[in-house]
């Protein structure tokens, strides 16, 4: 038979104003953590002999329970224990307070840091929603290419394959290889352009190689003539970056020999 817990401390009758609700992320469950909240809730005022006391119940309620597959019930005994040692290494008549404990100060922080990444991970989920749609409206009125890029496109376009069940977007590909071979947008920045290495697939990055090469060749050429390097990139994007490097290494300079010049008769 399970015995109950002792009451500790006494029920308090007035009600405590709550907080007003935040619409986050929930933090997964974890029924060995609640459970550890719910004893540290109890053993809130216990002094070194009540937390005993409560620690003899709690093993006594273990050897009753099956706690096969039971993450609470462990940790629930494992918490008792803690709070026992814990105020055993206190003076005599000292209570537990949670909100004096070392261990449930360093989880909460923990908790709020997890709770805001996860909330950051919402608004830039919610960004990029947003800016996909507005990617796919310039694309249907035609303007994508006269659109500068912004930090964070890279992730937009990856939006964009997903809700296209993985198909390439070429023009958006297209769009951001123009981009980062003309410096347009946020590619102004060297360290965007780096940055970019790791966020576009090859093609993409062959194509912009390629183009930058091929407009630094030709001076004032239509990048609309060049549409074939984005073939190109996209077929054998291996080939493309090989021939975007072949491109851009600097020219070696001719010598001759003298024997190559023909001696005036005579000599």
């Amino acid at each position: 038979m399970t015995t109950p817990l002792p009451s500790w401390p006494p029920r308090r009758t007035d009600r405590r104003t709550t907080a007003p609700y935040v619409a986050v992320p929930r933090e997964p469950a974890d029924p060995a953590r609640t459970g550890r909240r719910w004893v540290r809730r109890r053993a809130r005022g216990m002094t070194a002999d009540a937390a005993v006391a409560a620690l003899d119940v709690a093993r006594q309620n273990s050897r009753h329970e099956d706690l096969a597959g039971d993450e609470r019930g462990p940790a629930e005994l494992g918490e008792w224990e803690r709070i026992v040692q814990l105020l055993a290494d206190t003076p005599p008549g000292t209570v537990y307070d949670p909100d004096t404990d070392d261990v449930v100060r360093a989880e909460l922080a923990a908790d709020a840091a997890a709770a805001a990444a996860r909330e950051a991970e919402l608004r830039e989920a919610m960004r990029i929603a947003a800016r996909a749609d507005e990617v796919q409206a310039l694309r249907e009125l035609g303007t994508l290419d006269q659109t500068e890029p912004r930090t964070g496109d890279e992730a937009v376009r990856e939006e964009l394959t997903r809700r296209a069940d993985g198909y390439v977007q070429a023009d958006v590909d297209a769009w951001l290889a123009r981009a980062i071979a003309i410096h347009l947008g946020h590619y102004r920045d060297p360290a965007a352009r780096e940055a970019a290495v790791g966020l576009l697939t090859p093609p993409v990055l062959a194509h912009a190689a390629l183009l930058a090469e091929l407009l630094r060749l030709v001076p004032g050429v239509d990048v609309g003539q060049l549409a074939f390097a984005a073939r190109l990139a996209s077929t054998e994007p291996e080939a493309a970056g090989d021939l975007a490097a072949f491109l851009a290494r600097p020219p070696r300079a001719v010598t001759t020999s003298p024997s190559a010049h023909p001696q005036s008769p005579g000599t």
